[in-house]
């Protein structure tokens, strides 16, 4: 058995740690089942966003028109893009990879991880086959995988989750979503600009269902004048005859008295079926009941506040823990892991003003409070709404768009959601005065804005008037 000071089972954020551990000195181990890199790096926001960024070089292109510009688009070398990227990636992952395999500090079990006890974990599959670890620390951080949805028939039809979406070299004809959240968004954007025709069936109201809910409205309105969107259905059933996949789908009425309706049932068919339904943690595959590791009712690993699992000296970050599945809060947690075990005292995360982006066509982005979740609560708040075609570089641009500022009565900012052009840039100075700022409307009100770039309209939504809304209990 090897014994290690430090053990980590995954390789996207919690390397941080390991590395972190290594330059404390510690003997440090990582158990990896695939590639190197995790899952931003291999199955979702590198591959996902370098295809997407070329979708809009062409959706730009395509506009030209509008701009008095002639411009025609001779050829898209679709499968060079995509085989252009995944090189990308994987060269990326097999850099990491050498590197782990050539640092006196780390050594690499590649294969499936099994605890067999709190601190001990049995490599039960791949090329180190056999090996146990046993460690003083454990670091839990093996992320997500795409969740399928209970569907007749889905067993018997060839479908595609995102990992497999991200290396078609042929865009389908008819691509079919089940699902409406951000991958379904970004996918449908990527796919439907190079040419195929796209279906998505959404359970709930609006695509977006965790963005704000004029957002999501807004953002549902734009997609179904690009695509055919049933959303409010559920899917119920799928089949696939001669390459043709067919998705029966029934209206679904979301939250407790809601549920299914056998009435005016939609079916959709495609050449391909992407199922986009969300993720679902692999803790399943860890055999936590070995040890101490409690989950809650979702499968999520529970952690205290410092990021510590039930289970002495066993920590978890990142997708697996369930409390936002961005890189960008797992790369936040790891740093706090690192720190509650490197430093001089605790300290409990801190998940104020985290953000979350989609890249699709339009952009969406927010931060902090929805309107509806302070209704919910009973809270006070004032919002006011600015449009990017009331500013001089929206104007120019012709975009469509607005910024959305949510604040309480004293001024402190509570969230802001926004939908357009570059929306993913403009939250970051919201996030910035809600974090490192005194987090108040004057500091965005009062700084100097570029004129005129498209910033102004994140000025504009924080100055003015707002409109009252909510109550106090």
């Amino acid at each position: 058995m090897d014994e290690v000071d430090f053990l980590v089972i995954g390789s996207g954020s919690g390397l941080d740690v390991a590395n972190a551990a290594a330059n404390q000195g510690q003997s440090v181990a990582v158990v990896e089942k695939g590639p190197l890199g995790g899952t931003c790096l291999n199955r979702g926001c590198i591959p996902s966003k370098h295809l997407l960024y070329h979708a809009d070089v062409l959706e730009t292109v395509e506009r030209a028109g509008e701009f008095h510009v002639e411009a025609t688009v001779e050829d898209v070398d679709f499968s060079e893009i995509v085989q252009k990227v995944n090189e990308e990636v994987q060269d990326d992952a097999a850099s990491i990879r050498q590197g782990l395999r050539s640092s006196p500090h780390h050594d690499l079990f590649e294969g499936e991880g099994r605890f067999v006890d709190d601190r001990t974990v049995e490599i039960v599959s791949g090329e180190d086959e056999g090996a146990r670890i046993r460690a003083e620390t454990v670091l839990i951080a093996a992320g997500t995988r795409p969740a399928i949805p209970d569907v007749d028939g889905i067993d018997d039809v060839d479908y595609l989750t995102s990992t497999e979406a991200l290396q078609l070299e042929t865009p389908p004809e008819h691509l079919v979503i089940v699902g409406g959240g951000y991958i379904a968004a970004e996918l449908g954007h990527f796919f439907g600009t190079f040419g195929s025709d796209v279906t998505i069936v959404g359970r709930r109201p609006n695509l977006l269902p965790e963005a704000d809910q004029e957002v999501a409205e807004a953002f549902t309105d734009r997609y179904a004048e690009r695509f055919t969107v049933h959303t409010g259905h559920a899917a119920t059933g799928v089949s696939e005859t001669d390459g043709t996949v067919t998705v029966e789908a029934h209206p679904y009425e979301y939250g407790p008295a809601g549920g299914l309706s056998e009435d005016d049932a939609v079916t959709a068919t495609g050449d391909e079926l992407l199922v986009a339904a969300g993720r679902r943690p692999n803790t399943d595959l860890l055999d936590l009941d070995a040890t101490g590791v409690d989950t809650d009712d979702r499968g999520f690993v529970e952690t205290d506040e410092y990021l510590r699992t039930t289970a002495e000296g066993v920590w978890a970050l990142g997708d697996i823990v369930g409390e936002h599945l961005l890189k960008h809060s797992a790369n936040h947690e790891a740093q706090a892991v690192a720190r509650n075990l490197f430093g001089d005292e605790l300290q409990a995360v801190d998940y104020t003003a985290m953000p979350f982006a989609v890249f699709a066509s339009p952009e969406v982005a927010g931060v902090g409070a929805r309107k509806e979740e302070l209704e919910a609560a009973g809270r006070e708040y004032a919002t006011r709404t600015y449009r990017y075609e009331d500013t001089a570089r929206g104007s120019a641009m012709q975009a469509e768009g607005f910024v959305k500022a949510i604040i309480d009565l004293d001024g402190q900012i509570l969230g802001c959601h926004v939908i357009g052009p570059d929306a993913s840039n403009l939250i970051q100075e919201v996030v910035v005065a809600m974090k490192a700022g005194s987090g108040s409307v004057q500091d965005i009100r009062e700084s100097v804005h570029i004129h005129p770039a498209l910033s102004e309209v994140v000025q504009r939504a924080f100055s003015g008037q707002f409109t009252r809304g909510g109550h106090a209990h």
